[in-house]
Parts: structure tokens; C-alpha cells; sequence
């Protein structure tokens, strides 16, 4: 669409509120991608409201009188269907998806249950009562913990055999099990980390995340030069789309609006069989390091453009 100052001339100036910032775990991530957002849209020539989500949010909106929020908050209450139900009570438009498919996505038990029925491959698993941890084992090792509803790889800790929780884990071992009282526990996948992102009706492409050392953690998402991204991954065509169609299926299957991410493990060795999605985040990240702009950019699609992409969807 060629340069934003040229192609922002069409495009109808809005007042648009930005929410981000809150109080989630994802904080500082949010508040760097609400950043990037109302720069973008400011580029464009809308009015831009910023908004650190406080627990007088609602009456800051009612003031602003915007025309569209853009939702830019990261994890609870802000993609978990809490603030979603604020602004449908409000009467306002808003970007990303709505209360009931945000209730369900941010529960990683609620989305297998809403996916795997329709065929979508996931990781089994169960939910487990922390206390229990200190007892014995869920699964055999190695397994995965992690928090039920919250994303960004908060909390997750991979139990290995050579693992220095203990055996079982001991309550003075630093851990999600501190934290809180239920965990959701998997198989741990080897392999590698994939993630597609969709926007609107099309699966934009398949990433592959190399951390520099452990695993793709809250820090490695977040800290310049501590995940090499590889776009586009270098894997077989057939597992390139394989992740593509189960990220647009889960997208529409779940009912997600604007852009969407879905992150897989992939187990090299056992081809497509080995190919696990592991969770939908309905509020992907928009920060430089993020990876919906990243993929959106290799296809020719700017930040402002992706930016307003998402408006109109919302308003659409």
C-alpha cells in the first residue's frame, strides 16, 4: 500500500482509545507494544487516547468517548474476557477478540477441550493440585507445568529427569508451584518451536524460535538477542502448512477477531504426527521484537498498515 503518509490519506480519522499497561505478569510488554501501536496510528492520523489500564479504566473511557479501543493489554484481566465484557457493557468497539472466545483461549484446558474434538492436535495432559507436586510425580519425566491462564510462557518450568526441583519437587524449589495452586501438566515435547500468526482469514506464515540457551521463557520472548527468529523456518513445506491450517482453523474454530497467534512444538523426528499446537493467544504482542508484525512484514504488510488492518476488522 506504499508509504503510510500517502495511503493514510484514505483512511477515516478515528479517535482511538489505547488500552494498555494493567497489572498482568505482561505489564512492560504491553505497555511497549501499546507504544508501538499509538505511534502507528498517529502516523496514520487518528487521535490517539492512551489509557494504563487501572481499575478506574472505565470511567476514563467514558470521558475519552472513543470511537474504537484498541486492546493492547497482555494477559489477565486484559485478553481473559474481563475487560471484554467492560466494553461490550459499554457499548464500545474494540480490536481482538471478544468475551467468550477470550475466556476460553486464555485456559489452555478450556481450549483443548473447545479444539481437539475437531481434530486439532494438542498435548494430553491433566490438571494437578500443587500440593500434590510434592508428593510424586503427574507424568513420567520429562514433563511440562504450567500455569493454566497465563501467557507469555509465565511460569512454565520443564521437569527433567536431571532436574534440580528434586524428586519429587520440593516446596522450597523456585517454580510455578509457589505460585499457584493448580498446574496444568503435560508430556514434554523435544523438538522445536513454531508459531504462525493469522490475520483476519489468512495464516501469514510459520516462525521457528532458537533460544540462545533454555527454553522460549517470558525473558527470551522479551529480550533483544535472546531468541533467534528464523522467518521463514526453515522445515518441510508439508509442516509449513500443517501449521498454517491448524492456526486459521483454531482462529475461526475459537472465534478469534484481528490478529491471532498460535505457538506449536514440533518433534523433528516423527514428521507431521510429531506436530502439537500448544495454546491461541488472542492478544499477540506488538512490539518490535513481536512476532505477528514480524511475519506481517516479510508479506509487505507495514506496521501501520497491520495496525489498521486490526481497526477495521474491529469496526468492520
Amino acid at each position: 500500500m506504499g508509504n503510510p503518509a500517502d495511503w493514510g490519506e484514505q483512511v477515516n480519522k478515528l479517535h482511538v482509545a489505547v488500552l494498555m499497561g494493567g497489572w498482568s505478569a505482561e505489564r512492560e510488554v504491553s505497555l511497549m507494544s501499546g507504544a508501538g501501536i499509538s505511534e502507528a496510528l498517529e502516523s496514520l492520523g487518528h487521535r490517539v487516547t492512551k489509557i494504563d489500564m487501572d481499575r478506574e479504566v472505565a470511567a476514563k473511557l467514558a470521558a475519552a468517548k472513543p470511537d474504537v479501543v484498541f486492546n493492547a493489554l497482555h494477559g489477565t484481566p486484559g485478553e481473559d474476557g474481563t475487560v471484554q465484557g467492560m466494553l461490550d457493557l459499554m457499548g464500545l468497539k474494540y480490536t481482538h477478540s471478544g468475551l467468550v472466545t477470550s475466556v476460553i483461549a486464555i485456559d489452555k484446558q478450556l481450549t483443548k477441550q473447545a479444539l481437539v474434538p475437531h481434530g486439532i492436535p494438542m498435548p494430553g495432559g491433566r490438571m494437578v493440585r500443587t500440593a500434590d507436586l510434592y508428593e510424586a510425580d503427574p507424568l513420567p519425566r520429562p514433563y511440562v507445568l504450567k500455569p493454566v491462564n497465563e501467557g507469555s510462557s509465565v511460569g512454565v518450568a520443564i521437569v527433567t529427569q536431571e532436574g534440580n526441583y528434586g524428586n519429587p519437587i520440593a516446596a522450597a524449589a523456585k517454580g510455578p508451584w509457589q505460585e499457584f495452586d493448580e498446574l496444568l501438566a503435560e508430556p514434554f515435547i523435544r523438538g522445536r518451536e513454531l508459531t504462525t500468526a493469522v490475520l483476519g482469514d489468512q495464516a501469514l506464515g510459520v516462525t521457528e524460535l532458537k533460544p540462545k540457551s533454555g527454553f522460549y521463557d517470558y525473558d527470551s520472548k522479551y529480550t533483544d538477542g535472546l531468541t533467534e527468529h528464523v522467518f521463514p523456518a526453515q522445515i518441510p513445506d508439508e509442516i509449513t502448512e500443517a501449521c498454517k491450517r491448524i492456526a486459521l482453523e483454531a482462529h475461526k474454530l475459537l472465534g478469534c477477531k484481528g490478529a491471532s497467534r498460535s505457538d506449536f512444538r514440533w518433534d523433528d523426528e516423527q514428521g507431521v504426527e510429531g506436530l502439537f499446537l500448544l495454546e491461541v493467544n488472542t492478544q499477540p504482542g506488538m512490539t518490535p521484537l513481536s512476532l505477528v508484525p514480524e511475519q506481517a512484514k516479510y508479506l509487505g504488510i507495514s506496521y501501520p498498515e497491520l495496525v489498521q488492518k486490526i481497526i477495521d476488522e474491529a469496526l468492520a
